[in-house]
């Protein structure tokens, strides 16, 4: 099942866009899929069917795909060739003529293939229709003369059980080498590049255990609250949306062994070593809070949102610190953590080395490698050196990499660009196995379910909507041993 899709002119390669009228068809599917035509990383022969309940005219779809679509003028002829080749089919997902619809639409599209035909199938759909719609796509619209690809959004479950239920129901139609479960965190420059950081550089290999490093925190901020979405979000809260996938994505790739080789199997080994040596987390490692007003009362909480029961205990930012019991980091405090409604957008991660020994300035701070991954990718090492001048003082200073000077002339991929290419080309290093994702949700479920047990169990402490972050925080990080240095700011460089 490897392998890039179309490997000779002759066969042809059919995206179908399942949920194709939805926000994130327009806003990141679409987009991507052009981002990949104007830099010729699709197959020669690919058409795109967009499939969804909506009923829309051919004409007013593709208006809608193009107002999402950021083309310079150079592209514009690139833009109408893309257009031509998407086509819209309406239908149910739950609803065997709906299918058996899209497949003549397909076939009609695939007639004249001399070569094979494959397809690829991206369910941009709410985790309620995922097994009703891959059981009509195998019925009905699966390719018997080429390749088949599922790619399924998350979230993938809400819990250890439910998550096995989808991956049981998925697999009673869909091989796991055609299954890729989509993380669009994996895809991000910064976050690819972490690879190449560990186990390209001998000198980040030489220090990258407990010996050198003291603690890891792993950041996802976001200025933003739920905007009307709090309906769905208090089913899902903030670890579910963010930390059990994104973030401990991140984790792994930081924390696994190098593997044998770059096989994506290879590769996934490794991760999933390291979730199964981290313990559930329980009440005492994590801190749960919830936005509440701005403090000058022009932004609401959450709880005012309307979908959000008033009695809600759904967190909106949580941290919690992970161990992982292997040679190579026990006793290292892992610290997630992430947030809606606070001062900045930011996702980095940080890695605080251990304090020299016998340290004769003991005024400056840890050093520190920080991995900007979005915005302003960067990579930066703080360190210390001398106060230029006559004063012998140490300051912090740092070693910058900051992709938007060092790389003025590269545009950086969209995540969802880079992940939909790796589905065409078959490499799965970057998408979530089913052994992976049953480690994850043991780490988490526990917790969840003391978090959502009767009269909620664990009351979320309230922050300013807009605050840096809940005021318990920094005891939090401290109880760890992170030490944070409130006088040093990174600024990305001005172009």
């Amino acid at each position: 099942m490897g392998g890039p899709l179309s490997p000779n002119e002759k066969d042809s390669t059919v995206v179908v866009v399942l949920g194709a009228s939805g926000d994130l068809a327009f806003k990141k599917t679409y987009p991507a899929l052009f981002g990949l035509y104007k830099n010729s990383f699709l197959p020669p022969n690919i058409s795109i069917v967009g499939y969804a309940r909506s009923s829309i005219e051919l004409a007013d779809f593709r208006k809608r795909v193009s107002s999402r679509i950021k083309a310079t003028d150079q592209e514009k002829s690139l833009l109408e060739e893309f257009l031509a080749k998407c086509t819209y089919v309406s239908g149910k997902y739950d609803d065997a003529e709906s299918f058996k619809q899209l497949n003549t639409a397909v076939d009609k599209i695939q007639s004249t293939t001399l070569g094979r035909k494959h397809r690829v199938f991206y369910m941009a759909l709410p985790p309620s229709v995922f097994i009703p719609a891959s059981q009509g796509l195998k019925q009905h619209v699966y390719a018997h003369d080429g390749n088949n690809r599922l790619i399924v959004e998350k979230p993938f479950g809400k819990d250890s059980e439910s998550s096995r239920e989808l991956a049981t129901r998925l697999a009673e139609n869909w091989k796991e080498d055609e299954i890729y479960r989509i993380d669009h965190y994996l895809g991000k420059e910064m976050v690819k590049n972490l690879m190449i950081l560990r186990f390209a550089n001998v000198f980040f290999g030489a220090i990258w255990n407990r010996q050198y490093i003291h603690n890891v925190q792993i950041t996802f901020k976001e200025p933003i609250g739920t905007e009307g979405r709090g309906g769905y979000f208090d089913e899902f809260g903030i670890i579910r949306d963010i930390m059990q996938n994104h973030l401990l994505q991140i984790l792994t790739i930081v924390a696994m062994e190098k593997p044998v080789t770059l096989d994506a199997e290879d590769v996934r080994n490794e991760k999933v070593k390291v979730l199964r040596a981290i313990k559930p987390l329980t009440a005492s490692d994590v801190l749960l809070a919830q936005y509440g007003r701005s403090k000058d009362g022009k932004e609401e909480g959450y709880l005012d949102d309307k979908g959000v029961p008033k009695d809600s205990v759904t967190p909106t930012y949580a941290a919690a610190a992970f161990y992982i019991k292997n040679e190579r980091w026990d006793g290292v405090p892992f610290i997630l953590k992430c947030g809606k409604a606070l001062d900045q957008q930011k996702t980095e991660i940080r890695i605080q080395f251990q304090d020299v020994p016998g340290n004769i300035y003991p005024s400056v701070m840890r050093n520190e490698l920080v991995v900007r991954v979005q915005p302003e990718e960067a990579v930066y090492m703080k360190f210390a050196n001398k106060q230029p001048g006559l004063s012998s003082t140490a300051v912090t200073s740092e070693l910058d990499l900051s992709y938007a000077r060092r790389y003025k002339d590269v545009k950086i991929p969209d995540a969802y660009e880079s992940l939909i290419l790796d589905v065409l080309n078959g490499d799965k290093a970057n998408f979530v196995r089913d052994d992976e994702l049953e480690a994850a949700w043991k780490i988490f479920t526990p917790l969840l379910h003391e978090i959502e047990g009767k009269g909620g169990a664990i009351k979320p402490e309230i922050y300013a909507f807009g605050q840096r972050a809940p005021d318990g925080l920094d005891a939090f990080v401290a109880k760890h041993g992170f030490r944070r240095d409130a006088s040093y700011a990174w600024s990305p460089p001005k172009i």
